[in-house]
């Protein structure tokens, strides 16, 4: 057998497990909700996880490697910055965000789309790019790329998706070989453009909770709460849980957004440390896979891509712990597949599928697509 013949054989043997972990996460995501009583959130969610398994079963079917071409990815570049713009003129204000397109019982999030094609461009730059990343100005270029968006993101409020895509660019840099010293330009910029952030770009309520993270015991009924109910229902979950159905915290409403951005504690609660050791062991099993499959990609896209998501996930779930933790100020982030929504769960399905599919039909890139990389 061909060796990339070898890869499709082995990328089809991985997309079962890209299916199978997502698939167990949502349903302990489903299980969560359903515990609260609350009518309308666990069928919902059983509905959009069975629509994200046809978009994962349909993407890994079809071959994505169109992706990669540069009119689809400035196509959806400016079509993401396009829906990003809208949504602030016309989008309803909701939790004083103006963040999504509302129809009926559907909403939509732009955000979401604008992760998928951040990750599919930066690919796509520093495949063309990777023997040049040593020059600082595609470092910059890049970063200039993925500001727009953020930028926007900031507009709405939403800082934790704006962090995320901040993340995904920072990582994609590090493993496309930056130079130690163009990294100490990164961390210096990044440090002006924090204070920048603190003093022009956050509003007042951002800063009392960043503020109410550093000091949480200073406004626990006001600012602090959301964080201080979390860690105490984290806490009050022990070793072994109070058991499904018994989590106070939550069925009492002293826990808000339970069903999405405190999640992970309203499931730490009734299941205790040893669930949140078996939740954080899938994350891991699927973040192993990923970054295996990376290791076997056929491309330098393939495998940038690949790993965008797997830092996509890792950095929702990072920032989405360490909210429920008490570890970072509150930004409103989702735990991948497992917090209630449509838009997030088809998203994070379709972006395994398109991996799951780069590995399947993996191939050499076409010499006539050799010049078709987008350029600076």
């Amino acid at each position: 057998m061909s060796e990339l013949g070898a890869r499709a054989v082995s990328g089809l043997q991985s997309s079962w497990t890209l299916l199978a972990i997502p698939v167990a996460l949502s349903l302990l995501g489903v299980l969560t909700m359903h515990t609260f009583g609350e009518g309308s959130f666990a069928p919902r969610q059983l509905l959009w996880i069975l629509l994200g398994t046809i978009v994962f079963i349909v993407c890994a079917s079809l071959d994505m490697h169109f992706l990669r071409r540069t009119p689809v990815i400035v196509a959806g570049y400016l079509g993401a910055l396009a829906l990003l713009v809208l949504v602030l003129l016309i989008a309803p204000t909701i939790s004083g965000a103006k963040s999504w397109f509302s129809f009926g019982a559907f909403s939509f999030q732009p955000a979401d789309l604008a992760k998928l094609v951040i990750i599919a461009l930066m690919a796509k730059y520093f495949s063309r790019r990777h023997m040049e990343i040593g020059h600082v100005w595609h470092i910059i270029l890049s970063g200039i790329y993925v500001a727009i968006p953020m930028g926007l993101l900031l507009l709405q409020p939403d800082l934790g998706t704006a962090a995320i895509i901040g993340a995904v660019w920072f990582g994609l840099v590090l493993v496309s070989g930056i130079s130690k010293k163009h990294l100490a330009v990164v961390f210096i910029t990044g440090a002006v453009a924090i204070a920048g952030l603190w003093t022009f770009g956050l509003h007042e309520y951002q800063r009392e909770r960043i503020v109410s993270f550093l000091n949480p015991a200073a406004d626990i009924h006001g600012s602090g709460y959301n964080a201080y109910q979390a860690v105490v229902a984290v806490g009050s979950g022990e070793l072994f849980g109070k058991g499904i159905g018994y989590g106070t915290q939550s069925k009492l409403r002293f826990l808000p957004e339970y069903e999405t951005d405190f999640i992970f504690a309203a499931f730490a609660e009734e299941w205790g440390f040893v669930g949140i050791v078996f939740v954080l062991t899938l994350f891991g099993l699927l973040f192993l896979q990923l970054i295996l499959i990376a290791r076997r990609a056929a491309t330098n896209f393939d495998a940038l891509f690949t790993i965008g998501v797997c830092i996509l996930l890792a950095a929702h779930l990072f920032i989405h712990a360490g909210i429920n933790l008490g570890l970072l100020p509150v930004t409103g982030t989702t735990i991948p597949f497992m917090s209630y929504g449509g838009s997030h769960v088809l998203m994070e399905f379709a972006a395994l599928g398109v991996v799951a599919s780069l590995a399947k039909y993996a191939r050499s890139v076409p010499r006539g697509m050799a010049g078709q990389e987008f350029s600076g």
